[in-house]
């Protein structure tokens, strides 16, 4: 048979189980979208504080088009490296409590380039089982010992440490702060507790946690009061700041390490000054309108109890990403479909994003959302199905 014709097949095969997947273009990144002739409200992005249109974000970006131009022209150690990178990693790291950082095209990039850098046979890392596929992904490029302990299992996570750690020459503990398809929280207080014990090196993914928790927004370490017990954090400006880039965040020696050794930082072309703009600007936002955290923190409060008086097992966590899970695929894609023709936008979430028997919708908040809105959601979802 022909690859093409492989291809084929495999895709169809993926259709027959209702978990093939498309792009479709919306015309933009707001509160309020079109796909198609239809206008939707977006519960879908990760635009958590609503920054990806922000007037000041936009000025900051136009101002550096016209200083700088659209493009970095090369990698960071070649001549990319520009004044205004420098200038955002010092003010990233004093953000995020640490004493250095390291911008990246993408938060894919930061997570290969921390463990690739770090790692290496010969080491040790521990995996959540929920962690993000970057991390996934990164830790087996590492060429180290990998181990993954079930989702939020430290009992766990203590046996594989005593049983692969003890030989090892590196032990990593590598966690997601916030889960992107769950919405709940690492314990970060007990994982540094483990991470003393067993002499070994906290690596922290704050994605989703970065702007929306802690007293400044400075994420999850900085909410649960552990922001100087972590070893290395990894941010992006891609969800609640509103761009793109990820960036590290560690001791100085961890970055210069990084920088002479993380090969998808070393080989690939700076973040363009724009964009470093754009990320400059929302942490302004961040410091100045502490508001924006609040009614988010509001808004999530309102949905998850209301989802919770219509029947919904929804936890009580604290964060803008809400799961309804459904279970099977086919009828979690009807329930995304019918609330689409209701104007509401929440895709269905399947396999192998998620465990089969996990299909769910994967609802998420932003601060610009009204009460009216969620509780309109809210009685458009209605009651979960009876079980047959």
């Amino acid at each position: 048979m022909h690859w093409l014709d492989q291809l084929r097949d495999e895709l169809n095969h993926r259709q027959q189980q209702t978990l093939r997947r498309s792009l479709r273009p919306l015309d933009r990144c707001a509160r309020i979208v079109r796909h198609g002739g239809s206008v939707l409200l977006n519960l879908a992005g990760n635009d958590y504080l609503a920054l990806a249109s922000h007037p000041h974000l936009r000025d900051a970006v136009i101002e550096a088009a016209q200083r700088y131009g659209v493009g970095s022209g090369a990698s960071r150690l070649v001549t990319g490296h520009l004044d205004i990178h420098a200038a955002l990693e010092q003010r990233f790291a004093a953000f995020k409590h640490a004493g250095a950082a390291l911008l990246t095209p993408t938060g894919y990039m930061a997570n290969l380039a921390v463990l690739t850098a770090l790692a290496a046979p010969g080491d040790l890392i521990c995996l959540d089982k929920l962690n993000h596929a970057s991390l996934i992904d990164a830790a087996r490029a590492a060429g180290a010992d990998v181990r993954v302990y079930p989702h939020g299992n430290l009992d766990k996570l203590v046996r594989l440490l005593e049983r692969h750690g003890r030989a090892a020459r590196r032990r990593f503990i590598v966690t997601d702060a916030v889960f992107s398809m769950d919405g709940d929280l690492a314990d970060l207080p007990a994982l540094c507790e483990l991470r003393d014990d067993f002499d070994a090196v906290l690596v922290v993914d704050e994605a989703h946690a970065t702007g929306v928790l802690g007293d400044s927004g400075a994420g999850l370490a900085e909410h649960q009061g552990v922001a100087g017990r972590v070893d290395v954090t990894v941010s992006t400006a891609s969800k609640a700041l509103g761009s793109l880039g990820g960036v590290v965040t560690a001791d100085p020696v961890v970055i210069d390490t990084l920088v002479n050794h993380a090969r998808s930082f070393i080989y690939t072309t700076a973040v363009p000054p724009t964009q470093v703009a754009a990320l400059d600007a929302a942490l302004d936002i961040v410091r100045d309108e502490p508001h924006r955290r609040v009614r988010l923190a509001a808004l999530t409060r309102r949905l998850r109890v209301g989802l919770q008086q219509r029947g919904w097992p929804v936890p009580d966590d604290p964060t803008p990403i809400v799961p309804l899970v459904v279970g099977d695929a086919a009828a979690t894609v009807q329930l995304s479909e019918r609330l689409q023709a209701s104007g509401y936008l929440v895709p269905a979430i399947r396999p192998p994003t998620v465990a089969p028997g996990a299909s769910r919708l994967r609802i998420t908040l932003r601060c610009d959302l009204t009460d009216e809105d969620v509780d309109r959601l809210v009685d458009a979802i209605g009651a979960p199905a009876k079980p047959k």
